[in-house]
């Protein structure tokens, strides 16, 4: 399924699930202590910062059971506590997107895939 739908009293509601990754990941690129997404590249296993234009390459939507999951890959800064900034990255992704969306989000898993220094 590459998209969610809704059913409304007024017709039927569809959401691209890009969309949704990427109005997920420009709300995670707002919270404190995330330097952005990662890529990771399977072959070689490296993993690597993604462009603002690549970032929902770094985010999977699924839908289950009309709730949605969302994966997060992400690179924290150096120095934050990584379970300050997971907590903060769910709470406020979940807020948003339901608000946004209108459809619950029922999980939001945050993979670490590396750590920067920043300036």
């Amino acid at each position: 399924m590459k998209s969610s739908s809704m059913d409304t009293h007024m017709g039927n509601i569809t959401i691209d699930k890009e969309v949704i990754g990427q109005y997920a990941g420009s709300v995670a690129m707002e919270c404190f202590g995330i330097v952005g997404m990662a890529g990771i590249n399977v072959k070689d296993g490296l993993v690597k910062l993604l462009k603002m234009d690549n970032m929902t390459r770094g985010i999977a939507v699924s839908l289950n059971d009309n709730k949605l999951v969302i994966d997060f890959h992400v690179i924290v800064v150096y120095g934050v506590s990584i379970l300050a900034v997971a907590n903060n990255l769910i709470d406020s992704v979940k807020y948003k997107v339901e608000e946004f969306t209108g459809i619950e989000v029922d999980k939001i898993n945050i993979f670490v895939e590396g750590v920067r220094v920043i300036d």
